[in-house]
């Protein structure tokens, strides 16, 4: 008979950063199809998410993907919903409060790669540091690329397993690397993201790496910290646009700026310190090509009338897209 492996992936309640968890169902005769994925549950008690005399938390499917590293397998992004089917506390997901093809949606993801026997990222001697940055960007060699096997691999298996990965790079310190993901809707976004963050986690396992999702695991250093970058428009932007509409959606984000830090990962406050290419993260500034602005307006989106999208460069690596999304949406909405 005909058998299929669901890996059903959801996010716990870790504090102050929801971790991944994953658990396989077996299904025979199974359709592929994102309808057919049953509700199921977990202990929500071994996940921080319930107590033990009331433990049972349920997985709803959200999302499917082929899984390009297990035979007859998929991948199943869900939602936790409590025992009556409300939306769990925990879920991220649940806060966007519509979500249409309106608004798109590019995700930067930064992250390091780590060596668990030194603790440091690869590419990092036991003590000490390597050559200052400058040469990892984008690099090419030995002595400036470090783990390209694992990122090269983490790429096809996003690529085969449907995901709208744009691109990847080397990023500005060593051993740190990063994917690009672009969809139509937040929800979607988020799905793409989570699952993409799961790949390169089951990637590393099988080297005996671990990923680095800390905004700043550098500590107080002259190396770069990791972001989310979130490149964000909705119709108006893309079709209408206007220097005076898309100032106006920049200081509206100058308008909300606990509530977006609030969202925008654990720690950031290590990362947004004004150096960097990062602006500190109690102040807030804009501008064209300017890294070092929180929102950057892109120069090609000037040169196309400005007409097209906005950077917001605080989200932090550790940053729940959903979230980020729900907040971005929000405060443009507030713009009319």
């Amino acid at each position: 008979m005909a058998y299929s492996k669901l890996e059903y992936i959801w996010l716990d309640g870790s504090k102050p950063t929801q971790a991944l968890r994953s658990k396989t169902k077996v299904i025979h005769d199974f359709s592929g199809k994102l309808e057919d994925c049953p509700i199921w549950n977990f202990d929500g008690s071994s996940t921080n998410q319930a107590k033990g005399n009331a433990s049972d938390c349920l997985l709803k499917p959200v999302a499917i993907f082929p899984d390009p590293d297990r035979l007859h397998s998929y991948l199943v992004m869900t939602e936790v919903l409590n025992a009556d089917g409300t939306p769990h506390e925990t879920n991220g997901r649940a806060t966007i409060d519509a979500d249409n093809d309106d608004f798109w949606f590019g995700f930067e993801q930064e992250y390091f790669i780590v060596d668990p026997e030194t603790n440091r990222p690869i590419g990092f001697p036991e003590n000490g540091y390597p050559a200052p940055q400058g040469p990892y960007y984008c690099g090419v060699g030995g002595g400036v690329a470090f783990g390209r096997d694992i990122i090269e691999e983490h790429l096809d298996m996003c690529l085969e397993a449907g995901l709208n990965v744009e691109g990847i790079n080397a990023e500005v310190a060593a051993g740190q690397w990063e994917f690009q993901i672009f969809a139509k809707g937040a929800h979607r976004a988020g799905d793409e993201i989570w699952v993409a963050r799961y790949l390169i986690e089951r990637t590393a396992e099988k080297y005996g790496l671990i990923v680095e999702w800390h905004p700043k695991p550098l500590g107080d250093t002259d190396w770069n910290g990791s972001g989310m970058h979130a490149n964000f428009s909705n119709g108006k932007m893309r079709d209408e646009g206007g220097e005076k509409y898309m100032t106006e959606v920049c200081e509206a984000f100058g308008k909300h700026i606990k509530e977006h830090i609030d969202v925008y990962g654990a720690d950031n406050h290590m990362r947004l310190t004004g150096k960097h290419e990062t602006q500190s993260i109690d102040k807030f500034s804009f501008g064209v090509s300017d890294r070092g602005a929180s929102i950057r307006i892109p120069v090609n989106t000037i040169e196309d009338g400005w007409k097209g999208r906005l950077e917001d460069r605080r989200p932090a690596s550790n940053a729940d897209p959903y979230k980020v999304g729900a907040r971005i949406i929000k405060t443009v909405n507030t713009v009319s």
